[in-house]
């Protein structure tokens, strides 16, 4: 383990308990580069104004100044396998079709028939076509974006073909996941998510398939969505089931470039708010969210601890089902880490709780946004990927819970995180104060949200 950690804040020293760092020093487990430093950045004490939230006028700013400029996930590459296969992704007003073309090339196009307009498929559609072909009047494109046919083509003698070509976004990838750029002068995503690449090496995303797919319709701010998601502050009320196996006064809170945070937390290490020492069979039993199935299992031997007999646990469901291990430490199989790429885009490396996020305005409303939640399970060592499964849709009242592929646990832990959206959203409007009044060092991965935002609008 690295001994070059950064110091932690004064603030924080006063919070209850030791840090992550402290706590894995202490117990000398094995913790792999970057699980093994902290990179926490004091960014001010600035409220955030309401109107970020709530002003259409400053709603169009992100849509013109940021979200044109940014690179943002639109698909994963099993979306799109074979040529003529596509998946339509909308931001905002604007609608993309991000396809396959028949040399393999990954390509996106602007979602509109350069005749009269018309989109030529649905939002939110995939599928796999021969060609994209207008259903209006027909107008027809090859998969490479090359105009191929005009229905009545002598009454457009004044349409130079060459000139007709499906208008192009920048495309790239990165761990099996599709980005598209609607900025022709965009820096390479390389540079963009840095350093991202350099943390995951050792957690391939490319070698990962999408197990479950739920999108939910929130009725708050694409941003005040987010949020809820970048902070365990909220755990002690929101979550109080949680208290007994995840501290949330000992989160550790990095910034670790332009566009990238994380937090990371310790699973079985219980808040200091339940006020007595755990037993290590106690904290792996609460670790497991009440599953008495799981318990039955699992017994901490006397001297053991219960991170590692959850870890190896874990290790011994994966390898029985074909998957390959390799020399992943307990920490990067049971803990929660949780990054987030600037604008919307959260990832979670561990085999535990292996989620995805995604977070997007929903039209052109500043009150509602979607959420994209997956669940990606590595793929066995047979090679065998399954296709991606239909996104299961959760209404805006109903509850995680009518999803059959998720753990009814994890299913109540994001019900609880979407149930008090719609009350915030209000409040923003409600509120006399006009602003979010932050905590120095918890939150302070929504004030880099926001300073990176305004850095966009600015420019």
């Amino acid at each position: 383990m690295s001994s070059k950690h950064n110091k932690i804040p004064d603030f924080a020293m006063n919070s209850p308990g030791p840090s992550v760092q402290e706590i894995l020093a202490s117990t000398k487990e094995e913790v792999p580069y970057p699980l093994d430093f902290e990179a926490y950045k004091y960014l001010g004490t600035d409220d955030i104004d309401y109107s970020r939230y709530t002003s259409r006028e400053f709603f169009q700013q992100e849509m013109d100044r940021m979200w044109a400029r940014v690179w943002q996930w639109a698909c994963r590459e099993e979306h799109i396998p074979e040529p003529g296969d596509y998946v339509v992704y909308d931001i905002g007003a604007n609608s993309f079709i991000v396809m396959r073309t028949e040399e393999g090339e990954i390509k996106a196009f602007y979602n509109a028939c350069l005749h009269r307009g018309t989109m030529l498929a649905r939002s939110g559609e995939h599928g796999s076509v021969p060609q994209l072909t207008c259903p209006y009047h027909g107008w027809t494109w090859n998969l490479d974006g090359s105009l191929r046919e005009i229905p009545s083509e002598w009454d457009f003698a004044h349409v130079q073909c060459e000139k007709f070509s499906l208008p192009e976004i920048k495309v790239d990838t990165w761990g099996g996941f599709v980005f598209i750029n609607m900025d022709p002068d965009a820096k390479p995503l390389k540079d963009y998510i840095s350093p991202l690449d350099e943390h995951f090496k050792r957690w391939n995303l490319e070698d990962r398939y999408i197990a479950v797919h739920v999108q939910k319709e929130l009725p708050c701010n694409w941003k005040a969505a987010a949020e809820a998601f970048m902070e365990n502050y909220h755990t002690k009320t929101v979550h109080p089931q949680l208290i007994p196996s995840s501290s949330g006064p000992s989160t550790q809170y990095d910034i670790l470039g332009e566009h990238l945070s994380r937090f990371y937390n310790l699973t079985t290490v219980p808040d200091p708010v339940i006020g007595r020492e755990l037993s290590e069979q106690e904290r792996l039993d609460l670790a497991l969210m009440g599953d008495s199935s799981m318990r039955q299992k699992i017994e901490v031997p006397k001297g053991g601890t219960a991170r590692h007999y959850l870890a190896q646990f874990v290790r011994e469901q994966l390898e029985a089902n074909d998957v390959e291990m390799g020399d992943l430490t307990d920490a990067e199989i049971i803990d929660t880490m949780e990054y987030s790429l600037f604008p919307n885009m959260f990832l979670f490396p561990g085999l535990s709780l292996p989620m995805i996020y995604r977070f997007r305005p929903l039209s052109t409303d500043p009150d509602k946004s979607l959420f994209d939640l997956l669940f990606l399970r590595p793929v066995p060592r047979s090679g065998e990927r399954p296709d991606p499964p239909e996104p299961t849709y959760v209404g805006m009242e109903e509850s995680y819970t009518t999803v059959a592929e998720m753990d009814r646990g994890m299913a109540e832990v994001y019900d609880q995180d979407t149930s008090n959206m719609e009350r915030q959203q209000k409040g923003f409007y409600a509120s006399r104060k006009r602003g979010q009044t932050l905590g120095n060092y918890q939150e302070v991965r929504i004030r880099h949200l926001h300073q990176t935002l305004d850095r966009y609008l600015a420019d």
